[in-house]
């Protein structure tokens, strides 16, 4: 038996492996574009579950069969029922192909029209008449990527909320922890730990609304729309019949009530929410670096708060333990920011009246996303949730503050509260004892102005 059989298409015959469940353009697509990583199988389950829906829309239209329709249906459900692996060797393509999709949209109605033909050779299932009938790559490859882009970014936000929730745990638990706030990296008036915390929960909470506000655009489907936009070839009630469907399946408010012209050309709203995503990844750096900068030691650094022990730190220095999860985070998070620029980039290659940087964007979009919600979820359950603080140390680094002088301006003025802190430092003396020698406070006075727990803003 020989190891390959001749399929044909429009340009002719083609080799293709014997046992493979794909046709002639899935092979001419593997011989003629071999890099990069391959189309995202989450994609191609939402590419599967819309030719389901298709065939189902179009046996309503009695555009195809009912037999035909069925057995569509069975084989699509035959590949959703396979694990990743067995779905892997079926859909084999690469991201770097043609830049509608059209491959991977091939791909998938060959491999069902296939998986139909072995389930009843009797009835002829085609793959461009039958399993693509009223759709074409162009409208069916962008409608998948806006339902996946946005199956993604629901996930994210459950990441992003659990953190939130576990930065509130923490912040009630140190609300009355006071020490030293910084700015400019240098020593300024004190704080709670639990008002620091505050300021991470809070940027986290905008970044989380921008999402939310942000995502719906990604519910507006170009399916209907086919080559141009203009619903040559689809039938009707095609494009709200495959919102209705997508809605249920996914459980999101999916609509086809949009311009189809806009749909085909530009991916504005990929664009829109990949941006939210580049904001949240810079707002992560910045809380995992104040994270890991106050860990930092446990002798020579700030040394203010402990982080959990996840594994060991070092390969030669025993004992040592390191922020990895911020680490970690915060190179996801640099990823995600160039990732920014792919998408900016891609999205403005809409020519006339089809954007051409298709499976880049969703291919970098769902990195990103994917990227963002496993780290989040990790700084959460293993750095965020074991943090503990090193009171005494936060103790120390507020008494020996000289900025706490600036609770004596109110009383004494500016300048002369300067020149206190300037004696200070210069006679490496606490504030207390510069400011009883300068004369211009008593001992009393300065207890009852210099009260760290009050110049936090929370009453004693």
């Amino acid at each position: 038996m020989s190891d390959y059989r001749i399929e044909e298409d429009a340009l002719g015959p083609v080799k293709i492996p014997a046992d493979a469940l794909w046709g002639a353009q899935t092979q001419r697509s593997l011989q003629n574009f071999s890099t990069g990583e391959k189309m995202p199988l989450v994609l191609i389950k939402v590419m599967l579950q819309l030719k389901k829906a298709a065939a189902l829309a179009n046996q309503d239209e009695k555009a195809i069969s009912a037999e035909k329709a069925s057995l569509i249906v069975a084989a699509v459900n035959q590949l959703l029922s396979l694990d990743d692996v067995q779905l892997r060797k079926d859909f084999p393509l690469v991201v770097y192909q043609t830049g509608s999709g059209t491959q991977t949209n091939m791909n998938v109605n060959e491999v069902v029209a296939n998986v139909a033909k072995k389930l009843n050779s009797k009835v002829e299932i085609l793959p461009n008449d039958d399993v693509n009938h009223s759709q074409s790559s162009n409208d069916i490859f962008p409608t998948a990527m806006n339902i996946t882009a946005a199956l993604a970014v629901e996930k994210l936000e459950v990441a992003v909320q659990h953190l939130i929730d576990k930065l509130d745990e923490k912040q009630k638990e140190f609300w009355r922890v006071v020490k030293i706030g910084r700015t400019h990296l240098q020593d300024a008036t004190p704080i709670t730990f639990g008002q620091e915390i505050s300021g991470w929960k809070s940027t986290l909470e905008h970044d989380l609304g921008y999402l939310k506000e942000l995502n719906g655009t990604l519910n507006e489907l170009a399916v209907g729309g086919t080559a141009v936009g203009t619903g040559l070839n689809a039938v009707p009630h095609f494009a709200e019949t495959i919102a209705q469907k997508m809605s249920d399946i996914y459980g999101i408010k999916f609509t086809a009530d949009s311009n189809k012209f806009y749909e085909l050309a530009a991916h504005s709203g990929l664009n829109v929410v990949h941006g939210a995503m580049k904001t949240l990844a810079s707002d992560l750096i910045k809380i995992a670096n104040d994270v890991r900068f106050l860990a930092s030691g446990p002798r020579a650094g700030y040394g203010e708060i402990n982080i959990p022990a996840n594994e060991p730190g070092s390969s030669i220095m025993p004992g040592k333990v390191n922020p990895t999860q911020a680490e970690a985070i915060t190179m996801a998070a640099v990823r995600v920011i160039g990732n920014d620029v792919v998408i900016l980039l891609s999205a403005s290659q809409g020519n006339f009246e089809m954007n051409v940087y298709k499976p880049v964007i969703i291919s970098t979009f769902l990195e990103s996303a994917e990227l963002l919600t496993g780290t989040i979820s990790n700084f959460t359950d293993l750095m965020i949730a074991g943090l503990t603080v090193n009171q005494d140390r936060m103790k120390e680094l507020v008494d020996r503050s000289l900025m706490i002088v600036t609770a004596l301006s109110p009383h004494i003025g500016y300048h002369a509260s300067a020149k206190i802190a300037q004696q200070a430092q210069k006679d490496g003396v606490t504030l207390h004892q510069a400011a009883i020698q300068s004369g211009k406070v008593t001992n009393a006075q300065y207890d009852q102005w210099v009260d760290p727990m009050k110049m936090t803003g929370i009453d004693g």
